[in-house]
């Protein structure tokens, strides 16, 4: 074999191993796992720093009682209160963001107040003596806490939005060989529909023959255009 023979070889094999790359399923499935590290480190997070804020609650709402008695061990369980409903809200929104679905506004006030209710709770203390230190301490969680819960649904829904980019490369073809592109899905969506047809990602792949990961937003773009659900 020659030298020119052996590059056409490494060219081959160099657009083999391009070609399941950039396979919108192989992409899908390294953006997962990219998804579970970011989920666990953003969540553990949240815990360790929901965790700190505990005993300065407790502090707070146990001002005045005596150590070991029923206000003072009651004191314990309003920090957990908080932090779980806000915890719950942050374990539905990794789903909703998942697909895309946005949630209503209050679960979002529902988010804010949780998070505003513990940073007050954590920081009345150190703001009432006066002490920097202790305000820039107790200030520091709180707000990790909030940066993090906020930064995290947006960092799920432009993940999202990184699977859907791939599946429209999805390098299928027609018979005539041109790559079928998300234009032209729609297209086809579009002289498809009837209007007594509910738009939905199912009826699109039934329609349009596109993948699951696209059909969504093929849905969503032609609800917008003819004005359905």
């Amino acid at each position: 074999m020659n030298r020119a023979q052996r590059l056409a070889q490494d060219a081959a094999e160099a657009a083999e191993v391009r070609a399941y790359q950039t396979d919108p399923d192989v992409v899908a499935l390294r953006i997962e796992r990219v998804r579970r590290q970011v989920d666990w480190m953003c969540w553990s997070g949240i815990v360790l720093g929901l965790a700190f804020t505990m005993t300065n609650v407790q502090g707070f709402a146990s001002a005045g009682t005596r150590p070991g008695s029923l206000p003072w061990l009651a004191a314990w369980v309003l920090d957990p209160t908080v932090s779980l409903v806000l915890l719950a809200i942050l374990r539905a929104e990794q789903v909703t963001a998942r697909y895309q679905v946005r949630t209503g506004v209050w679960v979002r006030r529902a988010k804010w107040f949780t998070l505003a209710a513990t940073y007050v709770m954590n920081t009345w203390t150190s703001f009432a003596v006066g002490e920097a230190a202790a305000i820039v301490l107790h200030s520091v969680p709180p707000l990790v806490v909030f940066v993090a819960v906020e930064a995290i649904t947006d960092l799920r829904d432009k993940l999202t939005d990184a699977v859907l980019v791939a599946a429209e490369r999805r390098p299928i073809q027609q018979e005539t060989g041109r790559r079928v592109l998300f234009a032209d899905y729609l297209a086809i969506a579009r002289e498809t529909w009837t209007p007594d047809v509910e738009i939905t990602p199912a009826w699109v792949r039934r329609a349009t023959g596109c993948s699951r990961g696209l059909s969504p937003r093929l849905a969503r773009a032609l609800r917008s255009e003819v004005g359905n659900g």
